[in-house]
């Protein structure tokens, strides 16, 4: 087995380490609201839940150069934004809005995406995801870099949830149904495979 210092890589081949690694990623897109009211998206892989009481997810998106990302400066200033799960029928439309694009410009225009109006924030969804989540945000942390921060660490609290009906059963999700991707490395994803159940030990 080789052992590696991450210290003596560059940030490169640590990225290059970490997404190869911790697979698979489960993707948001997340919409957000510029001051001037234009409607944003972009989808990141750095995405989990942190807790169900009361339901929370994360969002870890990298700065460029030390620059903060729409998404993460967006929702820092209006304090709310949505993400959705992507899918196998949306991930090609979703992909498009990881262009980059003007903070003037809407990614969601630019896909195609249909937006819909949200019930508890004011920040409109997509039609297109089976499942989405309005969020409030909880904490926004700066994380990592040298000279300047390398990532705002995005904690939201969701609101609301929406769920297509064909997909909510007995109060669960459906995984077939919701036919969720997620994020490899390069320019792989992957889709739900085979699925098979260990039961905990009491």
């Amino acid at each position: 087995m080789i052992s590696i210092d991450p210290t003596q890589n560059t940030e490169k081949e640590n990225y290059k380490f970490l997404i190869g690694s911790i697979i698979p990623r489960p993707i948001a897109f997340v919409t957000t609201m510029t001051t001037d009211g234009v409607l944003n998206g972009a989808p990141f892989s750095y995405f989990n839940i942190v807790t169900s009481n009361p339901p929370m997810i994360s969002l870890s998106i990298q700065r460029s150069q030390g620059e903060q990302k729409d998404t993460a400066r967006n929702i820092i200033e209006s304090k709310q934004f949505v993400v959705h799960i992507v899918d196998e029928q949306n991930v090609e439309m979703i992909n498009k809005t990881a262009a980059s694009l003007p903070s003037n410009q809407s990614e969601i225009e630019l896909a195609n995406l249909t937006p819909v109006d949200s019930v508890k924030i004011s920040i409109p969804g997509v039609k297109e995801a089976k499942i989405r989540m309005e969020c409030l945000l909880e904490h926004a942390l700066e994380l990592g870099g040298s000279d300047t921060p390398g990532c705002d660490f995005i904690i939201g609290k969701v609101v609301q949830f929406h769920v297509e009906n064909d997909i909510y059963k007995n109060g669960r999700i459906d995984p077939s149904g919701l036919t969720a991707v997620s994020r490899l490395a390069g320019n792989d994803y992957a889709k739900i495979g085979e699925i098979f159940e260990i039961k905990r030990p009491k």
